[in-house]
């Protein structure tokens, strides 16, 4: 084993030690549901969404494991898969374990073919569709980056670039990668996925003007990870960038994935925000609680 491969086994087996001794914390709600068409984001947990727009309703990046692997959860997930309305559409923006987790996939679409007899449909990045072809979905739908899909005469899903890479596997490079802004009516919401801080972020704000944007804060530490994820100024700086008006923050305080302190990225974003006068404009949002746009 060389060098390189040494210290990132010992870093991995320093995570999974600390992840398994700390306690799993966090409450379990019903979502609430709306019935005017509001806009309704809850956070699952990691970087998984319910989002209630336009009528619809919207899973992204669902995960509802226990353990990534060897790696614990440390905090429940927001709501139960059993207490999920019947799903319109799932969106997964990349391969990665944490983002796509195939048991929970599976759990969702078997759960909306029992409520209304006809599954969810599932959309992907290119080259991501093999993995779910069969875990019971009515279709799926792999898009390109800047690929529109019009599911509805107001309700559209575009497929928007991301720095960061999709292979699930060491040698799938071809997968592809991304976030995706969902626009329904009035309301529009962009989902970052996993991403390092880029110049796209502007030309997302340009071209789709997204009004709220869940943006990913942490995996920042060691600084090489800065290369493929956001730190929290990062992800301040790409929200100002995207001239959305509402920041919700993700990818944090879940799993731990890398070495900074697990309550360090909500705290430097707090800091950031305020240096940046947009402290009023970042909604923080605990796991399972709904908040309305």
């Amino acid at each position: 084993m060389n060098v390189t491969l040494r210290k990132r086994a010992k870093q991995f087996s320093t995570l999974v030690r600390c992840s398994a001794v700390q306690p799993r914390l966090g409450q379990v709600h019903r979502p609430v549901l709306t019935k005017n068409g509001d806009l309704g984001v809850t956070f699952i947990g990691h970087s998984g969404f319910f989002l209630q727009t336009g009528g619809k309703n919207i899973l992204v990046d669902p995960n509802f494991a226990r353990w990534l692997f060897l790696l614990k959860r440390l905090r429940r997930p927001g709501m139960r898969i059993k207490d999920l309305p019947p799903i319109d559409y799932v969106l997964v923006t990349h391969a990665h374990f944490d983002h796509l987790h195939r048991p929970s996939l599976r759990r969702i679409a078997e759960l909306t073919r029992r409520q209304r007899r006809v599954a969810p449909i599932i959309i992907v990045p290119d080259g991501v569709g093999n993995l779910v072809r069969t875990l019971g979905f009515s279709q799926v739908v792999e898009l390109k980056w800047w690929d529109r899909i019009q599911l509805g005469w107001d309700f559209s899903v575009t497929h928007v670039p991301s720095r960061h890479w999709g292979a699930r596997m060491i040698h799938d490079t071809y997968r592809g990668y991304g976030g995706y802004v969902i626009r329904s009516g009035k309301h529009s919401v962009y989902h970052a996925g996993d991403t390092a801080y880029f110049n796209g972020f502007a030309e997302i704000g340009s071209r789709l003007k997204p009004d709220v944007a869940l943006l990913p804060i942490g995996a920042y530490h060691p600084e090489s990870f800065r290369n493929v994820h956001t730190s929290p100024e990062d992800a301040m700086q790409a929200f100002q960038d995207l001239g959305a008006k509402w920041m919700v923050p993700m990818h944090y305080g879940t799993f731990r994935l890398s070495h900074e302190p697990m309550d360090e990225p909500l705290q430097r974003l707090r800091s950031a925000a305020e240096a940046s006068g947009l402290s009023e404009q970042v909604a923080v949002l605990e796991e399972g609680v709904t908040r309305f746009f």
